[in-house]
């Protein structure tokens, strides 16, 4: 009964979306041009600034309101911008712009996250570790490699509570919650499209699934060592201050529980590999745009995964862990108005210097017209730390051209350091990247002083910024 409980409530909180979106995708079509960006005022651009302040500021200025009402203000600024769309540009390059948008980037971009969050969820990791810096540092090390496997939110959500009862012995352990944020939550997720949010996006734009692994593998494990080991220097000075002290925690023996959810995440992983590999074409089309076999059948394979990891997984460790669908039903929620908000922000981009982000344009580019990868690895970032990072690689993927395969080869310093300011910059706010508000607040539940926003700032200020200086400068002039 519990099980199917389980099941109900992922068809009851998820389904009706998906269904509209269905029912749009399958509405009768009309013939029509797709949208002209050189046609958008800088107007156009206001739902989606509207829609990313909205989730900056909403937790900071009206909490309660904001977790209560975040669904309905993400539709009011949907609506805010579909309405003018519709009786500007008409009703049939408005459903194009629609379709594409939500059927190809959207649902795919839900759905992995939901396939990686829920077997995630039930995999619990028992057992009292001791808390030394060297400890510490090698749990950091496995959540950063699970990160850009299982997705920087998996990951944090395996790792966060075993490496918090290791040192809940310590009088101060706040500052291993917040590089465990910069390192597990954010850096760790930068190789694979299924370690963060951006870089998903970036393959379902046509980039290859091992681009990110050699590509930006250096500058990874340069800003990985280089936190870490600040980590282990900071660690150890309060370590030997505080000497030893007992731990409230009994010893017990490590172990690990919810195997099959492994063996699920694994399916994931081959089922997006798959996607990558097989190419069987076009399945059918609607008002022109293709929905590929491989990509229906990745979304397929994840919605299996999911059910199946309800109806396999012991409750008794999902709730050990803390599990609920709260994360994701917000994720849920507020992309959907990002995606659709975004339409015509994305065509305006596309328009390139006869678009109204032309300013923008210039600023990435040098005297000669050649992209700037310094200047898009700073801006990425710096919006990607106060704004969700996943549309603000969109935004400049875009910017850059749009082209996957041009920017693989001939364009790969300016998409390497697109990619990794999204995710590394990611760090560099609570709200920068999802997991990171998320471990927030399972920490401080649990009795850990986190910094509040702007406390969070100077940590992130402090350590993460001169090492992203240094990064930039090596890497990317």
């Amino acid at each position: 009964m519990a099980k199917r409980t389980r099941v109900t409530t992922l068809f009851t909180r998820f389904l009706p979306p998906f269904s509209l979106i269905f029912l749009f995708l399958t509405s009768p079509a009309l013939a029509a041009e797709a949208l002209d960006g050189r046609n958008f005022g800088i107007v156009w651009a206001l739902p989606f600034i509207g829609m990313l302040l909205s989730i900056a500021l909403g937790p900071l200025l009206a909490p309660h309101f904001w977790e209560h009402h975040q669904g309905k203000i993400a539709s009011v600024w949907a609506l805010l911008l579909l309405v003018p769309l519709v009786l500007s540009a008409g009703a049939a390059s408005s459903s194009i712009a629609f379709i594409h948008t939500m059927g190809l980037d959207y649902v795919p971009f839900i759905l992995l996250l939901m396939a990686l969050f829920v077997p995630a969820g039930g995999i619990v990791i028992r057992g009292n570790i001791h808390g030394s810096p060297l400890t510490n540092s090698f749990l950091l090390v496995i959540g950063m490699v699970l990160a850009s496997f299982i997705g920087t939110t998996g990951a944090s959500m395996v790792m966060i509570r075993p490496i918090m009862r290791a040192n809940d012995n310590r009088r101060h352990n706040m500052h291993v919650v917040v590089f465990f944020i910069f390192l597990v939550s954010n850096i760790g997720g930068s190789l694979t499209p299924l370690g963060d949010p951006p870089l998903f996006l970036g393959f379902l734009k046509g980039v290859d699934f091992f681009w990110t692994t050699t590509h930006i593998f250096p500058e990874t494990l340069f800003v990985g060592g280089v936190v870490l080991a600040l980590f282990y220097c900071l660690d150890l000075y309060f370590y030997r201050k505080e000497g030893v002290t007992r731990d409230p925690t009994p010893d017990s023996p490590i172990s690990v529980s919810g195997f099959i959810n492994m063996v699920l995440i694994g399916i994931v992983i081959a089922a997006v590999l798959m996607s990558a590999m097989w190419k069987p074409g076009a399945l059918f089309s609607l008002m022109g745009i293709a929905f590929e076999g491989q990509d229906l059948l990745r979304n397929l394979v994840m919605i299996v995964v999911v059910i199946a990891s309800l109806l396999l997984t012991r409750a008794d460790d999902r709730a050990e862990n803390g599990f609920s669908w709260g994360p994701m039903t917000e994720v849920a929620k507020l992309f959907a108005g990002i995606f659709v908000t975004m339409i015509p922000v994305l065509a305006m981009l596309k328009a390139g210097t006869e678009g109204a982000f032309a300013p923008l344009v210039s600023l990435v580019t040098n005297s000669e017209g050649a992209p700037n990868p310094l200047a898009y690895f700073w801006l990425t970032g710096g919006l990607s730390s106060f704004l969700d990072n996943a549309p603000t690689y969109l935004v400049f993927f875009e910017l850059a051209g749009g082209n996957a395969q041009q920017l693989m080869t001939e364009g790969a310093l300016t998409l390497a350091a697109i990619s990794a300011g999204a995710v590394f910059m990611g760090a560099n706010t609570y709200i920068g990247n999802a997991p990171n508000f998320m471990v927030y607040a399972i920490a401080r539940s649990s009795g850990v002083k986190m910094p509040g926003f702007f406390g969070y700032m100077l940590w992130s200020g402090a350590v993460l910024l001169p090492t992203f200086v240094l990064a930039s400068l090596i890497f990317f002039r």
